[in-house]
């Protein structure tokens, strides 16, 4: 078993910035150059039965095309790629097949395509109809998605700011009346040669006719060639009324790889407006999340890397689809051994380790279980008279627990705790709202928190709240907040984690927003009134029924609407901020629930389901797509309780599992097979200090005895500049990277040689000047600082050690002091384990 710290304490890592040489790209018509030696299946490895997808192949011009997947199935039940490694036994004249097996039509007629592996063999049927007939080539439906697989409009060409040498066009295509403009009107025209195709400078420059700073890009008899060649031939028409994609599916879903260096044939089909169903697979992009895990390259070709896993993400016009890429690695020897199931969270989880032979860690001993599920829910170590109390208690494991967690949650020490983090993401800064108004702010929270107010109501409330931001606090969420694109983004980032601000200039790149939708949404808050109010400080925030955002593009004022829909909507007489919380907070939005749950699920395992935890999108899915859907109905169904919610994560078995490994999950950072240790926060780590060492808290600006978590905002820090200096958020944004959990040399250096940590040692009222005075006993002594600090007894030989230690001190306190220095240092108090 193998100790699980995640990083070393007292380290610095430097990063060195190296550049790669890159190679020349393929163009859109080559196929990609081979390997000098034939793919094959790694020994040991016995195919049983084939499976080919499409069963059989149409096509409908000659333009018209499709990716074949060969699978193979294995003894032990594996699914493997066998696209490249088949023999192509027979193949019909009406059509040919290139190396990774996308089938083009050469002229009508039918037949079988037969691929052959070892013994087994299968055949494809193939008919090709339309090759001889006319093909109207479409601007919208050809020719953008050409150029955009060319490379014509990324950021780095012609799609960039700027554009290049005074050609500009939108980025990836998600203009066409402006494309189609820039290319046929511009220049005088001179772009394209109606009367001779092929002098066009369209095509001359990716062909290399004449220089071109992008490089050779495609050539004659090429399909990119040739389709923009008809289509000046045919007067470069613009069919703005051509149906448009409205979805696309990646196949195969979530492939699995069983060893590093094999692959997998990717393919993309789009469906059209008009019901027509697309292969696209050659101008589709395919890009790969973690490329140190699987390589995905121009063609859709997955080449496996190391174990682990990887999103891949298909965009085609504007439409997304994501699957996840396992490498499973060598697992020979790996057996699944039953788990104890506390409830749903542990069956969804072990099913997928057992599909991932990935083997869970046991239960954290009842000491780390009682120190872990303070820390999460409270922000505070247990007090050890606590400590002692649940050790010595008889009863179940499992029974005590659950009593713990229930007595935990809604405590005082709960509520403060779950006070301070919605006070970052509500921005609780007096920069912003004033002291009073910040004041005000924090205790508003407190009180949602204290009644565990359901948090689509808690939500609902902050979008909506007008009045005196005294008198009604949550209303200075909008006076933090003052222009409407700011109030939009800050609220979808929020309260549906998604970050709506990278389709502001322009269409998303990596998603389905639009440029038009950031600023109807932002029209939402386009009516929101501020002015002073009778005290000083005060403000009032109000719907004043007028006003508009104006698109950046047109400067015309822009009407409201959503992105997307959902059958719950508010009246409509309803002032433009209550539909918009309404239609955040529905049950019925996809993004709501699913964003909070995502999020409480980080706080208390390490790392969300989603990560980050505010960045949802169709290239960013779930390690664990069943177990969010079902953690977010049962949340949705339970009224949005965010108490119960917390408590069903905390008595699963996944929650209480050991940061102990074993050699089949000592690799697994995502799957919940072990626990995560986690660097106290800031606050947390300021309080667990004071409780420790059982020293007063004497905060600025607050009474003594407050704990860090209940300071009203970041204005307030310690000599040494403790809070900053491990990660307290300024408060200046939503978004959770304002927190900061990493391990910083300053770090060290604050907490070996910092006022905080050597005040409350040294302190003559603390709990181990008392200990001294009242034990006289050495061992005795040790138990009681490793239960007071660690919050578990010593084994054998720390006790020895810390005996060892006490003896070696200037005198008895003092070497009792020197122990608890080196105790609060360790990483087994600096983290939560």
């Amino acid at each position: 078993m193998t100790s699980r710290w995640g990083i070393e304490w007292v380290r610095t890592i430097a990063v060195l910035a190296s550049v790669a040489a890159v190679g020349p790209s393929l163009t859109l018509g080559q196929d990609p150059t081979q390997p000098t030696t034939p793919e094959k299946l790694p020994d040991g490895i016995s195919i049983v039965a084939l499976e080919v997808f499409p069963p059989q192949i149409e096509l409908k011009n000659k333009y018209d095309y499709r990716q074949l997947l060969l699978t193979g199935k294995t003894a032990d039940g594996e699914l493997v790629d066998l696209t490249r490694i088949a023999v192509l036994e027979a193949i019909p004249d009406c059509v040919s097949a290139n190396e990774l097996r996308l089938v083009r039509p050469r002229g009508d007629g039918a037949g079988e395509l037969r691929l052959r592996v070892g013994e087994l063999s299968i055949g494809v049927p193939v008919a090709v109809h339309g090759f001889t007939e006319p093909y109207a080539v479409s601007f919208v439906q050809d020719v953008m998605p050409s150029m955009s697989k060319l490379g014509c409009n990324t950021g780095t060409c012609h799609g960039s700011d700027g554009g290049k040498n005074g050609f500009k066009l939108s980025l990836r295509g998600y203009d066409p009346v402006t494309d189609h403009g820039a290319l046929t009107d511009e220049l005088a025209g001179r772009r394209f040669n109606r009367s001779a195709p092929d002098q066009s400078l369209m095509l001359l420059k990716p062909s290399g006719g004449v220089p071109h700073v992008g490089g050779v890009l495609s050539r004659p008899g090429e399909p990119a060639y040739d389709l923009l060649r008809e289509w000046i031939a045919a007067g470069v028409k613009f069919d703005k009324d051509a149906p448009r994609v409205v979805s696309i599916e990646l196949f195969p879903k979530d492939p699995s790889l069983p060893l590093p260096g094999m692959k997998q044939q990717m393919a993309v089909l789009a469906t059209y407006a008009d019901g027509r169903v697309r292969d696209v697979t050659a101008e589709a992009f395919i890009d790969s999340s973690l490329a140190e895990i699987a390589e995905i390259n121009k063609q859709g070709l997955v080449t496996a890397v190391r174990r682990g896993e990887a999103a891949a993400l298909a965009r085609y016009e504007g439409n997304y689809a994501a699957g996840t890429i396992t490498v499973m690695g060598d697992r020979t020897g790996f057996a699944w051994e039953p788990q104890t199931e506390f409830n749903f969270i542990d069956t969804l989880v072990d099913e997928k380790l057992q599909r991932l032979k990935i083997l869970p860690s046991g239960l954290c001993t009842d000491a780390d279980f009682m120190r872990r599920v303070s820390l999460d829910l409270t922000g505070l170590p247990p007090a050890p008279e606590a400590v002692r109390a649940f050790l010595a208690d008889p009863r179940e494991s499992r029974v005590k627990r659950e009593e713990l967690v229930d007595r935990l949650v809604g405590s005082d020490a709960y509520v403060e705790y779950w006070t301070n983090k919605w006070a970052d993401l509500l921005q609780v800064n007096r920069r912003f709202l004033s002291e009073k108004g910040a004041w005000a702010l924090r205790n508003w929270i407190r009180e949602a928190v204290s009644h565990n107010t359901p948090y689509d109501q808690f939500a609902f409330n902050v979008l909506t709240a007008s009045g005196s931001t005294f008198e009604n606090p949550p209303a200075s969420y909008l006076r933090t907040l003052r222009e409407p694109a700011d109030a939009m983004e800050n609220s979808t980032q929020l309260f549906l984690g998604v970050r709506f601000n990278c389709n502001k200039c322009h269409d998303h790149p990596f998603e389905r927003w639009t440029q038009n939708q950031y600023y109807h949404l932002a029209a939402y808050f386009a009516q929101v009134g501020r002015k002073p109010g009778a005290r000083a400080d005060e403000e009032i925030i109000y719907d004043t029924h007028g006003g508009e955002v104006a698109h950046v593009k047109t400067g015309q004022p822009v009407a409201p609407a959503f992105p997307y829909e959902h059958p719950d909507a508010a009246a409509p007489d309803a002032t433009r901020r209550e539909q918009f919380a309404r239609w955040v907070t529905s049950r019925e939005n996809q993004y709501f629930a699913t964003s909070y749950v995502n999020r409480i699920w980080s706080y208390l395992l390490g790392v969300g389901l989603i990560e980050p935890i505010d960045d949802i999108r169709a290239g960013n899915p779930p390690s664990n797509p069943q177990l969010l859907a079902k953690l977010t109905e049962q949340f949705i169904a339970g009224g949005f309780n965010t108490q119960e919610l917390i408590r069903l994560i905390c008595k699963s078995r996944v929650y209480q599992q050991s940061i102990e490994t074993n050699r089949w999950n000592e690799d697994d950072q995502t799957n919940y097979s072990h626990a995560l240790a986690r660097r106290l926060p800031a606050e947390t780590l300021y309080d667990a200090v004071k409780s420790a060492t059982g020293s007063a808290s004497k905060l600025p600006g607050v009474p003594a005895g407050y704990r860090a978590s209940q300071l009203p905002d970041s204005s307030v820090e310690l000599p040494g500049g403790f809070l900053g200096l491990f990660g307290r958020p300024p408060r200046e944004s939503a978004c959770e990277c304002e927190r900061s959990s990493g391990v910083i040399l300053g770090q060290a250096l604050n907490l070996v040689n910092g006022p905080v940590i050597a005040d409350a040692i040294a302190d003559p009222q603390n709990r181990i000047t008392r200990l001294v005075n009242e034990q006289p006993d050495d061992a005795r002594l040790v138990e009681d600082l490793f239960v007071s600090i660690l919050c578990r007894l010593p084994s054998e030989r720390e006790a020895a050690a810390g005996i060892d230690a006490i003896k070696a001190g200037e005198n008895r306190l003092g070497g009792a002091q020197d122990l608890a220095w080196a105790l609060i240092n360790s990483p087994a108090f600096l983290f939560n384990h």
